[in-house]
């Protein structure tokens, strides 16, 4: 759960950022917030767990993570811990980019929540669930309940939106969050996932829809994997999605990823009423990689973007 810190020119390793003192046992992403003396980390698991693949056993005995680290920015020493409840596996974590903001919000892949995270009037930080993804029951799957397994939260720059991604489930949620506290639904598209018609899946349950989705095909290519990291355009128009989580889930979950890579896609959002189309026209193959097939995972805009820039 510690950080290496680099030059920011030369990459060379500067050491540790923390200065001592307790440190998580584990860690993932983090944001800091600067006007508000505040880093935000959250925790993964083991390495050497992931490493072998999702096992529920690992859950129980405790090896993947459930909290949100909270760090004093300029001391750079642990203040407390905010626990999100066994099973909750917190990974990406994102403050609204409003630099005087002391709110965000955290999606926790596992019970497949997304929590706010915020300031109280005490000064200390704590969390409250806002969105629920409901577990489907299923048939011909590693469980009888299905999480959606919530892997990417990304939020607009204008702070009016947050996007997630459900790589089990296979769909890509777009929510209004103009009133943090309770967030609206306003698009959502299903770009492959586990739970596509003609697959190995049957679903019993479920509390959201009333069919399994059809398969997503662009370009006549059946689209492998679910939708993992996401990306968005600094005017908020276009949504980039990859397919790949990690070469050892995407083995358990989506052999045909392995065989063919993952893929690039583009959604065009409404930034007006909310809403989400797959563009027909944008698709990158990184199965044809020469050397290939390859497994893309992260974008980044050079020039900075959504999920990385922070304002001082």
């Amino acid at each position: 759960g510690s950080f290496i810190l680099l030059d920011g020119e030369t990459f060379e390793v500067k050491g540790n950022w923390e200065k001592g003192g307790k440190i998580p046992a584990l860690g993932y992403d983090f944001w800091y917030q600067p006007r508000h003396n505040v880093l935000l980390s959250t925790e993964w698991g083991i390495p050497r767990v992931l490493a072998q693949g999702f096992h529920p056993r690992d859950v129980e005995q405790g090896h993947y993570g459930r909290h949100i680290n909270v760090w004093d920015w300029s001391s750079r020493s642990l203040l407390h811990q905010i626990d999100l409840g066994p099973g909750s596996i917190p990974l990406e974590i994102r403050f609204l980019h409003d630099p005087g903001a002391s709110q965000g919000f955290v999606g926790c892949a596992l019970s497949g929540e997304i929590q706010r995270f915020y300031k109280t009037p005490e000064g200390n930080w704590a969390a409250e669930k806002v969105i629920e993804v409901p577990s489907k029951k299923v048939q011909g799957w590693l469980l009888p309940d299905m999480p959606g397994l919530i892997t990417d939260i990304l939020i607009s720059l204008d702070d009016r939106f947050l996007y997630l991604s459900n790589w089990i489930h296979g769909d890509v949620r777009q929510y209004d969050i103009s009133d943090p506290r309770n967030p609206r639904l306003v698009g959502q598209v299903f770009l492959g996932g586990s739970i596509s018609k003609g697959g190995a899946v049957t679903v019993l349950e479920d509390q959201e829809l009333r069919d399994q989705p059809e398969p997503c095909v662009i370009q006549g290519k059946k689209i492998p994997g679910g939708p993992q990291m996401l990306q968005l355009s600094l005017d908020g128009k276009r949504l980039y999605v990859s397919t790949s989580l990690y070469s050892a889930w995407d083995r358990q979950f989506y052999p045909e990823l392995i065989r063919e890579g993952s893929v690039l896609l583009q959604l065009d959002v409404d930034t007006e009423q909310g809403g989400l189309a797959v563009n027909p026209k944008f698709l990158v193959d990184f199965g044809k990689e020469p050397g290939g097939p390859c497994l893309a995972h992260e974008m980044r805009y050079p020039g900075g973007d959504c999920t990385s820039d922070i304002w001082l």
